[in-house]
């Protein structure tokens, strides 16, 4: 048992950071929860076989803090994904104005007036007094976050679409948007010139 638990304990773990680091929605998060609890037994296993009670006290502690998780990501954070996703999809079947969430803002394409993929939408700034979204941040280039460039696009400069942002600018005019510092975001996006109106 204590062999079996040996490789089950580091494998789970493994498996289950990939799959929350990963940020695939809130079922994959959940189940990665779960997956950590399978590694944090496996490791209490190994802690009490081997007479590690610090390994033992530890991933017992583990076990609790990955119910939460499971928890939250399983239970409240998957109705409120549901939720959402409910919305949208009867917007589309309705009269109503299609929806889409905000939180689903994050990770869009973001393409140039001819088509093209430019980036990935990170984040949207939201006016506090209206509620309006004053710009979107735009990430170019780069792995996983590496050597990636951040560009703030104004909200007039994009339309917003279901599955996608269209930048309202040519590739040229969005590349020459300045740069921004990773984490010094400014009160709000210059205008680019040539926008597309």
């Amino acid at each position: 048992m204590e062999e079996i638990a040996g490789w089950v304990a580091p494998i789970a773990t493994m498996v289950a950071a990939m799959m929350t680091a990963a940020n695939l929605g809130a079922r994959v998060t959940g189940w990665g929860f779960v997956v950590f609890t399978i590694g944090s037994v496996g490791w209490m296993l190994v802690g009490a076989s081997t007479g590690q009670s610090n390994l033992l006290a530890t991933n017992a502690f583990l076990t609790l803090v990955n119910g939460v998780g499971i928890w939250r990501w399983l239970g409240r954070q998957a109705t409120y994904e549901d939720g959402g996703t409910k919305a949208k999809e009867t917007s589309r079947r309705s009269a109503a104005p299609t929806l889409f969430t905000a939180t689903g803002i994050a990770g869009m394409p973001v393409v140039d007036s001819a088509g093209e993929e430019q980036g990935k939408a990170v984040e949207a700034l939201v006016e506090c007094e209206t509620g309006a979204v004053s710009y979107v941040v735009v990430a170019t280039g780069g792995f996983a976050g590496v050597q990636e460039a951040l560009r703030a696009v104004p909200r007039d400069a994009l339309e917003f679409h279901c599955d996608r942002l269209v930048l309202r600018m040519t590739a040229d005019r969005f590349e020459a948007l300045d740069p921004l510092d990773h984490g010094d975001w400014p009160a709000e996006a210059a205008a680019p010139a040539g926008a597309r109106r």
